[in-house]
């Protein structure tokens, strides 16, 4: 009896993540959902990613009509972290311009967790991606967020948009990690539950 392709759901409405997950070779549907994105203070950044990661799994598990054996559900959240600080998307173009230059001189990290949800596997996994800039002036940053326009990504920035490859110094860890998805280990996690991938 031949083995069912498993039908992957992504649980986002990112066109990024969409990209990513595309480069796994499998075929899949998306899935938005609404989740409250708040951060628990009494947990890690780590922790709290993973959290929302599981909210928006169950948030569009419980969405599905039919759900069976054969559905995976991915959930997937990313932050830029400072410190023990994190940072989210912008609120106003000033705290964009606030966040950029807190980036400034230093190294941040990248966390990204992720969540495969269905009726007989649950596997959760925090991701983290080290990024050093450029130092970048008041000017470059204006130009930056003027011409690219990133108030939808944490942090202020997406890594993946040629006007920020001119300001990243360096990346340790998994690249697609700050644009959205380790796709690296997202494969292997999809693999221990299906060998066929």
């Amino acid at each position: 009896m031949p083995v069912k392709t498993p039908v992957l759901i992504l649980a986002s409405s990112s066109p990024r993540r969409k990209e990513l997950l595309s480069l796994l070779g499998m075929r899949f549907r998306t899935l938005p959902v609404d989740t409250d994105e708040k951060f628990d203070p009494s947990k890690t950044i780590e922790e709290n990613v993973t959290a929302i990661a599981q909210q928006k799994a169950e948030a569009a598990w419980n969405m599905l009509h039919e759900p069976n054996e054969n559905v995976m559900v991915i959930g997937a959240d990313t932050v830029v972290a400072l410190g023990s600080s994190a940072l989210g998307k912008p609120g106003s173009y000033e705290e964009a311009v606030h966040m950029l230059k807190k980036l400034q001189n230093t190294t941040h990290m990248v966390h990204t967790g992720f969540v495969l949800l269905s009726s007989e596997y649950s596997y959760s996994e925090c991701v983290t991606t080290t990024v050093e800039f450029e130092p970048m002036s008041l000017q470059d940053i204006k130009r930056y967020l003027d011409q690219v326009k990133p108030f939808d990504k944490a942090g202020s920035y997406g890594i993946q948009d040629p006007l920020m490859a001119c300001h990243v110094r360096r990346i340790d860890g998994c690249y697609y990690n700050v644009v959205g998805l380790p796709v690296s280990r997202l494969c292997l996690a999809l693999k221990r539950y299906f060998p066929e991938i």
